[in-house]
């Protein structure tokens, strides 16, 4: 007996840490507790997953907001229909359905989504699940919950088994004192929205992970995105979406803005493209792990006039939102992306011109015009 309580006590100061007496980095505790493998410490997972000529396997949480739809297509175009599973908690429409592999995936249940990546083998995570702006100041409760809460479970989900994870965020995560015009990579946040709150704490959380865990996280800024595929998703921004379904349906428009609010603004095709650019960019070349990505800056105004030259009849009028308002007044008017467009040669393709015209004419104003004639 005394031999055995001996050996119980070399064991137990074995595991309590090395004999140098040296402290040792591990895991997050969830990560070892509920996996039989314990990924070492100093593990490098930029290239653990899977070899860079091997396609990815991709999981892309909410799935069914503005961009995961868009994301989807776009990446199955490049890996192939059956490398891409698009999740979320709501039933897809049948066409969605039929359009690639499409399961249901609760970001809060922690042991549902890392049967998901287990059981798919999956290699690349984008994690789209997200309350809004203007929808999470109206549900602070569900919006950390899900802003929150659910990232913590996403990156201990990355760590554990390897994965190559990507996170947007926002120009909701600057402030009132941050520099607007334009916003550099580096400055004070303080946003003063849930949804940017939390999104300080996703681009903080992922480069603690980064560096104490080598998780290889990627993330960008996203200006507000329109895209003409997808409704609006509750964001400050969307009035920019909006204007074009209402421009061809009824030829006018109410805005929730005022007329001369400036913010930052990207096409989603851009939007897309610069996603796949930084999750492909070898992991050397990138200087930081959150960039900003800037396309263009317009006002709802300058938005109006662009549309006038292709509906002569468009009108515009206003119905200031003063909750929208105050957290537009405390946004970039513009993102300084000179270190993307550096680091992984980031460059933008749509203008406000090209926007206009492209979104119209996926929503048929030709038509619309042609019956006002």
């Amino acid at each position: 007996m005394p031999a055995v309580r001996m050996l119980q006590h070399v064991v137990g100061q074995l595991l309590l840490g090395p004999a140098c007496g040296c402290r040792t980095s591990a895991l997050p505790a969830r990560s070892l507790g509920a996996s039989p493998w314990q990924i070492p410490a100093n593990a490098n997972f930029h290239s653990a997953s899977f070899s860079e000529t091997d396609r990815p396997r991709v999981l892309i949480t909410g799935g069914l907001g503005q961009l995961g739809v868009g994301l989807a297509n776009f990446l199955r175009k490049r890996f192939g229909k059956d490398n891409v599973i698009l999740s979320d908690i709501r039933k897809p429409p049948d066409h969605i359905f039929q359009s690639g592999p499409c399961i249901y995936s609760d970001i809060l249940d922690y042991k549902n989504l890392r049967e998901i990546v287990v059981n798919n083998g999956i290699t690349w995570l984008f994690h789209y699940s997200a309350l809004l702006s203007a929808v999470g100041e109206a549900n602070v409760s569900l919006a950390k919950a899900v802003n929150i809460t659910g990232l913590h479970n996403v990156l201990d989900v990355a760590v554990e088994h390897g994965l190559r994870l990507f996170v947007p965020s926002t120009i909701g995560a600057f402030g009132p004192t941050s520099p607007r015009d334009p916003t550099p990579d580096l400055c004070v946040q303080r946003p003063r929205t849930i949804y940017g709150v939390s999104k300080v704490h996703a681009e903080l959380m992922g480069e603690y992970y980064h560096h104490r865990y080598g998780l290889d996280f990627r993330c960008l800024r996203y200006p507000g995105i329109i895209s003409a595929d997808s409704q609006p998703g509750g964001g400050t921004t969307d009035y920019a979406v909006q204007i074009f379904h209402d421009a061809v349906k009824n030829g006018k428009f109410e805005c929730n803005l005022k007329p001369s609010t400036r913010l930052p603004m990207m096409y989603i095709d851009d939007c897309l493209r610069a996603t796949l650019e930084v999750m492909e960019a070898p992991a050397e070349s990138l200087s930081m792990r959150t960039y900003n990505i800037n396309a263009m800056s317009f006002t709802p105004e300058e938005l109006a006039q662009e549309v006038h030259k292709h509906i002569p009849e468009f009108q515009i009028t206003y119905n200031v939102d003063s909750a929208r308002q105050a957290i537009a007044d405390g946004w970039p008017v513009s993102l300084d992306d000179s270190n993307a467009r550096k680091d992984w040669k980031w460059k933008h393709d749509f203008d406000l011109p090209e926007l206009v015209t492209t979104m119209l004419n996926f929503h048929g104003s030709d038509t619309r015009i042609a019956q006002a004639n």
